[in-house]
């Protein structure tokens, strides 16, 4: 479930979310549960999430996410993040951060 916070914050951080990003998040979701997972509750916490809380929220998730995954699962998501950054064609200074943040948490060049 980190890692749908964590693509879910990122697709938020520039207030909005384009088809194209739906569509990555969708994409993740079928690679990584394959069976039918109940998001309601997942999605009622990033909702209730205002502006500010989204950092830090952002920083537990991927720490929560390093901590369970192998590198595998990590570079998937990584992946993941970068094409929903890129899905509507601009990467704005706001994902960016947030993408850095994945850089350089989890140590990768």
């Amino acid at each position: 479930m980190a890692g749908y916070h964590l693509l879910m914050i990122l697709s938020a951080v520039d207030f909005r979310v384009s088809a194209e990003e739906d569509k990555v998040i969708r994409d993740y979701l079928v690679h990584e549960f394959p069976f039918r997972v109940n998001l309601d509750k997942q999605m009622e916490v990033i909702s209730n999430l205002r502006p500010d809380e989204w950092e830090q929220h952002f920083r537990k998730a991927l720490e929560d996410f390093y901590d369970d995954a192998t590198e595998e699962e990590r570079n998937s998501l990584l992946q993941f993040a970068i094409n929903l950054s890129k899905a509507d064609d601009v990467i704005t200074k706001e994902e960016n951060h947030y993408l850095n943040l994945l850089f350089e948490h989890w140590g990768i060049d």
